[in-house]
């Protein structure tokens, strides 16, 4: 799933087309050693999408989608900041509730008694603070109980392949060409740039860089994420 003009003759090879060259110029203008450890920091410098930008993303996904969304700034190990758009699940999401935005209610649910008390399916879009790039990958999220702790395990698949989720994928298209922010396929970013070297990436990961890695995030782009939150992230009510 990634094109939305699915129905035209010759379009998706066309799309595809313009985003490899940019691809290209952008993977050429920071790594021009072509080495995943040497990227020239000066030639990203105010040529990605800020934090702002982001926020005011998810605010107007949220409005034209009439559902939960959630800006996430990257950690420091990240050059990319999220933003995520619930699909399949109910507020408070497990991702505000991740977040600290909001708490569980402990009298909710009886499965908070054990075993999955909430499963959601979320599009999670990356957005490069090195150019103006966005990936938008299908996470499932789940949160289960173990004794007086939360356990939130988040499951990213490497694109959007769920047939239910293409209404929300296209408005997301949508809204980031409206921001003239281009869109990246994310089945065509999960390969390893041509002629590029590692370098020391598969010391700390254990696999080859692959696109995605130059242009948003360290980490594999399936990596699964686990946090355990305390008993103060539950709330009981009388």
């Amino acid at each position: 799933m990634g094109c939305t003009d699915c129905g035209r003759k010759g379009g998706c090879d066309s799309r595809k087309h313009v985003m490899f060259a940019a691809v290209d110029d952008a993977l050429a203008r920071l790594y021009p050693t072509r080495r995943w450890d040497e990227r020239d920091e000066e030639a990203a410098l105010g040529t990605g999408i800020t934090p702002d930008e982001g926020e005011e993303l998810a605010r107007a996904l949220a409005a034209r989608m009439g559902t939960s969304t959630l800006f996430r700034a990257g950690d420091e190990h990240e050059w990319c900041d999220y933003v995520y758009v619930l699909c399949l699940g109910r507020t408070p999401s497990i991702v505000d509730i991740r977040e600290g935005r909001a708490e569980a209610r402990s009298d909710a649910e009886p499965e908070m008694d054990g075993g999955v008390h909430l499963d959601e399916r979320y599009l999670r879009i990356a957005l490069s603070s090195l150019a103006r790039f966005a990936g938008v990958q299908e996470v499932a999220m789940t949160l289960q109980r173990e004794g007086d702790a939360l356990v939130i395990t988040e499951r990213a698949r490497s694109g959007v392949f769920d047939p239910i989720l293409l209404a929300r994928f296209q408005a997301v298209v949508a809204a980031l060409a409206e921001r003239d922010i281009r869109h990246l396929d994310f089945g065509e970013i999960v390969e390893p740039p041509a002629d590029f070297d590692p370098s020391g990436y598969a010391d700390r990961f254990g696999a080859e860089p692959v696109i995605a890695n130059y242009l948003f995030y360290p980490q594999p782009p399936t990596t699964v994420g686990t946090v355990v939150l305390g008993s103060d992230a539950v709330s009981s009510s009388a």
